[in-house]
């Protein structure tokens, strides 16, 4: 059912045989694992919401030639789990604070034989060790806008990219994103339109650069970025 898909995927982004194979285990592991955290599990479903969604990210050179990469809220591993399979020369870390999804990514992880991931259970805010240390953060679903922003800025290096996906466009978060970005050292490069399957409708990557060194009050203790978010 999914053969053609996964075809037009790999055709699309250069995918070996072995890279679609991994694809297919994960979309088998989320229809048969019934605690997958995720709403969206059926293979025909998931290759669309899921998987493509998540390699359309490819489109950008900065993320396509990333050597580390941090997915942040990784949750049930989207973008980075796909990011990681797309990419193995790149190190994908894959950042979720709640033990039940950090426990899914590492057997997901294990299961699809994508080697080049870690699973970093921690807050992004606690994680101290991904400090400037990453080129690329990616961030699916996680937050409004301003937050995602205080959560990646303090993890990438000088020059380094975070990019945001987001549905239809919001005048007002992107204002507040802006005026947030000012201050954690971020500029916005663009917001770019994309299509990541047949039908797919207002998708798209917010990419942000890391102009300038972030201020050391950076990140705040946990639970701040989203109970007093900057750019309001």
């Amino acid at each position: 059912m999914t053969g053609p898909q996964l075809t037009g995927l790999a055709a699309r982004y250069g995918l070996t045989a072995t890279q679609v194979a991994q694809l297919e285990q994960i979309l088998r592991t989320l229809e048969a694992d019934k605690h997958a955290p995720t709403a969206v599990r059926s293979a025909p479903q998931a290759l669309d919401i899921h998987l493509a969604d998540s390699l359309v990210a490819l489109e950008l050179d900065r993320v396509a030639t990333s050597a580390t990469i941090a997915d942040i809220g990784a949750g049930a591993g989207f973008p980075g789990l796909p990011l990681a399979v797309a990419l193995p020369d790149a190190r994908v870390a894959l950042v979720e604070s709640q033990r039940r999804k950090c426990d899914f990514l590492a057997g997901i992880a294990a299961t699809t034989g994508v080697e080049n991931t870690t699973v970093v259970c921690s807050r992004a805010e606690d994680w101290r060790e991904g400090v400037e240390g990453n080129d690329t953060v990616v961030a699916r679903a996680l937050a409004p806008q301003p937050v995602v922003l205080e959560y990646a800025a303090p993890l990438l290096r000088l020059g380094g990219s975070l990019v945001d996906w987001r549905g239809r466009r919001d005048a007002d978060e992107e204002a507040a994103a802006l005026r947030a970005a000012e201050t954690l050292g971020l500029e916005l490069v663009e917001i770019r339109r994309v299509e990541p399957f047949e039908g797919a409708t207002d998708r798209h990557l917010h990419v942000f650069s890391k102009a300038s060194a972030t201020p050391e009050r950076f990140p705040r203790r946990a639970g701040m970025a989203r109970k007093r978010p900057l750019g309001g």
